[in-house]
């Protein structure tokens, strides 16, 4: 009787078959796996061909990339077709991102960026430690620290008036601030919409109504215009301070009903849990039903910062320059006045706007993962 064999090694893994591995494969099923998706396939490119290809064409083929007027832009010079003027942007370039703040003080807002980016990052990345500090500095401590140094009349630096601030500044102050003050003003009334006290209760459906049915126009109107009639007159209120109490209150009745929503998905169980445990209704709210009701709401809340990032250009209609507004401004400036410069312009704060707001949106996609909100991808 022979000796039975066994095989002392593994044989070799096969290699996956070659129609689900690759590139081939991967768009056989994502873009043509049915006669519908290679109809919609083939529909979508035809559309972003005919958008795409014309803000290539117009932004980097025909552009003009050198010059130090108008004339530099104009087809009678250059002899061909013209695209964007790029020459605009780079002369106005100053006024886009600081609006009309002092030449020799443009260091104290750089600072500002650069701080505000050195506590931003670690907070932003989860491997870092200490993000309990990290997040008092950056929310508590940095705004006090940019405030002074923006406006000065401190350690003697010289005070800017605020009326003379605009462009990227202003944009990017308005949005700060707004989810800053939004966020915690929103946890407050959605907890108090939901409370049993009738007078809680009572004053958050009317706050969050109120300014939830006021378009914000009316409220930049009423903020700048309208309140200071409704203070002492020993209150002297900065008018960008009149814009920033508005913005906050406009977004944090937003934000109410999209922290509400995150607060109903929470099963009872868990307040049934909490209660169980002792836990008293701050301590159960605070350390088992918010964390888990914002997680929940991430995509709201992303949505409702992206958009208040987008509304600060109304503060235009109460003079006040945001990046849109100087951008509006400089195009009186007959030294620049060209067929293009107008959509060299908005070109130039689209793609600003969209950059940031993509930027804010992929974090927040990465937020999610990394918390298993359940979300596909």
């Amino acid at each position: 009787m022979s000796a039975a064999f066994v095989r002392q090694q593994l044989i070799a893994a096969l290699e996956p078959p070659r129609s689900i591995v690759g590139t081939p494969a991967w768009l056989r099923q994502k873009l043509f796996g049915s006669v519908f998706n290679t109809i919609a396939t083939l529909v979508s490119a035809l559309v972003l061909a005919a958008l795409v290809w014309p803000a290539i064409k117009f932004m980097l083929i025909d552009a003009v990339w050198q010059g130090t007027s108008r004339d530099d832009c104009l087809v009678e010079k250059v002899g061909r077709p013209v695209g964007a003027c790029w020459p605009f942007v780079a002369a106005k370039f100053a006024q886009f991102m600081y609006g009309f703040y002092p030449a020799d003080q443009v260091w104290r807002i750089n600072l500002t960026y650069v701080i505000g980016l050195a506590l931003l990052v670690p907070l932003l990345i989860p491997r870092i430690p200490y993000k309990t500090l990290n997040a008092i500095l950056f929310f508590g401590v940095f705004p006090v620290v940019a405030f002074y140094l923006l406006v000065g009349d401190v350690f003697g630096l010289p005070h800017v008036e605020t009326r003379v601030w605009g462009g990227l500044l202003v944009t990017l102050v308005i949005t700060f601030a707004g989810i800053i003050g939004s966020v915690p003003i929103g946890i407050l009334l959605a907890l108090g919409r939901r409370s049993s006290l009738p007078l809680v209760r009572g004053f958050s459906v009317i706050f969050i109504e109120f300014w939830r049915g006021v378009p914000l126009i009316t409220v930049l109107f009423f903020a700048t215009y309208m309140l200071p009639f409704f203070l002492p007159e020993t209150w002297k209120l900065d008018p960008l301070a009149r814009v920033l109490i508005g913005v906050v209150m406009f977004a944090g009745a937003y934000m109410a009903e999209v922290i509400r929503g995150g607060l109903q998905a929470i099963p009872r169980g868990q307040y049934e849990a909490a209660r169980a445990l002792g836990l008293g209704y701050w301590k159960m709210t605070i350390f088992i039903i918010l964390p888990q009701a914002l997680k929940l709401v991430i995509p709201g809340m992303v949505n409702s910062f992206i958009a208040l990032f987008k509304d600060t250009t109304l503060v235009l209609i109460v003079a006040i320059f945001d990046l849109l507004g100087q951008l509006r401004a400089s195009f009186a400036d007959p030294n620049w006045a060209t067929p293009v410069t107008l959509l060299t312009g908005f070109a130039f704060a689209g793609m600003i706007y969209f950059a940031i707001s993509f930027m804010i949106s992929r974090y927040a996609l990465y937020v999610e993962r990394r918390l298993s909100t359940g979300i596909a991808h």
